[in-house]
């Protein structure tokens, strides 16, 4: 298998937009090769079958999925607030939505995990370390509520961009927006247990 990392990852982001465009049954070598614009051929050196091109999709649009740096340090400067909260939700929402392939892409990619094992796997440890690690950055930031607000917001955000992406015409935009504070002002209404202790962000 070639190893050059940038190659390897044009390959894999092409697999991602046709993903979204296509669905899973659109992927093929072939496919990959003509969205990068790269000889026939070039795929099959670079991913030992089609299992694995799905796999490393997985971890690719993850990784494309995840805040910067920068996003980070704006939720923890600041009140430590539902207000400020808000904002962080709004701009959580806002970022997903803006990368539409790569959020369709896991979409896809999550059904064709009830078939293949191995990409269960991976989307299974990739997703449970995220929500782990926000839940650790939400009890750190001292953010209102506790874990358990944090998976809430997880569920229902997650949704709400699912709905906003594939029926667009359910909630306006204006909406989504109403939906987001009412779904912080109702889920982080209470701080949990863990929300008293947590320790502040420096």
């Amino acid at each position: 298998m070639r190893q050059n990392p940038k190659r390897r990852a044009a390959l894999v982001d092409a697999a991602i937009e046709i993903l979204a465009r296509e669905g899973a049954r659109g992927l093929t070598f072939r496919s990959v090769d003509t969205e990068a614009a790269v000889p026939i051929g070039t795929a099959s050196n670079y991913f030992s079958s089609r299992d694995d091109l799905l796999t490393q999709a997985g971890e690719r649009v993850y990784e494309r999925l995840q805040p910067d740096t920068a996003a980070f340090d704006q939720v923890l400067q600041g009140p430590h607030d539902r207000t400020h909260l808000t904002e962080a939700m709004y701009e959580t929402v806002g970022r997903l939505t803006r990368f539409r392939s790569g959020y369709l892409a896991m979409l896809e990619l999550r059904l064709e995990a009830t078939r293949r094992p191995e990409l269960r796997s991976i989307l299974t440890r990739r997703i449970r370390a995220d929500i782990d690690a926000n839940i650790a950055f939400h009890l750190r930031s001292g953010m209102p509520g506790d874990a358990t607000t944090v998976v809430l917001l997880h569920l229902a955000l997650n949704w709400l961009i699912t709905e906003r992406l594939t029926l667009p015409g359910i909630f306006s935009e204006q909406q989504a927006h109403d939906l987001v504070a009412a779904a912080v002002e109702r889920i982080a209404a209470f701080e949990g247990p863990g929300a008293a202790a947590a320790p502040r962000g420096d």
